[in-house]
């Protein structure tokens, strides 16, 4: 069953949207670190690029360590230079390394518990139990958009599945 109230405001979604792509990994870090080179293994850091740049604006991509300061500041510079939505990829584990979801709900001025969960459920559907290591979340910070998903070039795919064709939705609502 449609929405009309929903179709209408994706028929005014901005087309104009601003992404930004942070990879965290403590091992593609230290390559990228080397090689001054996007590692050839961030298999989900390319997935989210190719995905978001079909629609929309890419304006940066990170690579930086497991560690909740790097995050928060690539975090605040790319909305200090416009973005309206960031996907983060990798931390999101059980792991002692893994900061992503905790540095981000400490800062989430709102949470979009759905994605979350439609994430686990879907993850569910195709991976069996292993989906309650799952811990992909959202929420809204200084109006702005942030997925954090796992390394996973599979969870991330799921991801884009979810989050992508909603983000002019999305944007739409947070400009209001």
């Amino acid at each position: 069953m449609k929405s009309s109230s929903m179709e209408e405001h994706r028929r005014l979604a901005p087309e104009d949207i601003i992404c930004g792509v942070i990879t965290l990994s403590d091992s593609k870090y230290e390559e990228f670190r080397k090689t001054g080179e996007i590692p050839e293994g961030d298999l989900s850091g390319r997935k989210l690029m190719e995905a978001l740049s079909e629609s929309y604006s890419v304006k940066e991509y990170r690579i930086i360590p497991d560690d909740r300061h790097e995050l928060l500041s690539a975090v605040d510079d790319m909305i200090d230079k416009g973005a309206d939505v960031i996907f983060t990829t990798g931390g999101t584990g059980i792991g002692s390394r893994d900061i992503t979801v905790e540095t981000l709900r400490g800062i989430f001025e709102k949470e979009l518990d759905g994605f979350g969960e439609i994430f686990r459920h879907l993850s569910f559907k195709k991976l069996g139990a292993g989906a309650i290591l799952s811990r992909a979340t959202a929420g809204v910070y200084r109006k702005t958009l942030i997925f954090a998903l796992p390394g996973s070039p599979n969870a991330v795919e799921l991801g884009i599945q979810i989050a992508v064709p909603e983000l002019g939705h999305l944007v739409k609502h947070l400009r209001e």
